[in-house]
């Protein structure tokens, strides 16, 4: 979690200082923004997604060791976060 932390701050950062090399005109920065915050929506649905689903899996794959007849049930639980990522392209779109 430390290292995920650490890895968000920095794309932050670097995001930041290239916003700010391309800030000499007002056009230019809002191009830039949007850019970033295009890229904010996807990135981070798709990081929420992936950690969602990590623990997800690992109890469906648990519970459909246990009983096999709920594989349709966790299937179904296993692919709702996918949402996320869903919304994240559909704010991505909207944004450009």
């Amino acid at each position: 979690m430390k290292k995920l932390a650490t890895v968000l701050a920095v794309i932050a950062l670097a995001s930041v200082a290239f916003a700010q090399e391309a800030a000499t005109n007002s056009d230019v920065l809002v191009a830039g923004l949007k850019a970033i915050g295009a890229g904010l929506a996807l990135g981070l649905g798709a990081i929420g997604t992936g950690i969602a689903q990590g623990r997800i899996g690992a109890a469906a794959a648990g519970v459909t060791a246990e009983s096999p007849e709920k594989f349709g049930q966790m299937l179904i639980w296993f692919v709702i976060p996918e949402t996320l990522v869903i919304f994240g392209f559909v704010g991505l779109f909207l944004l450009k």
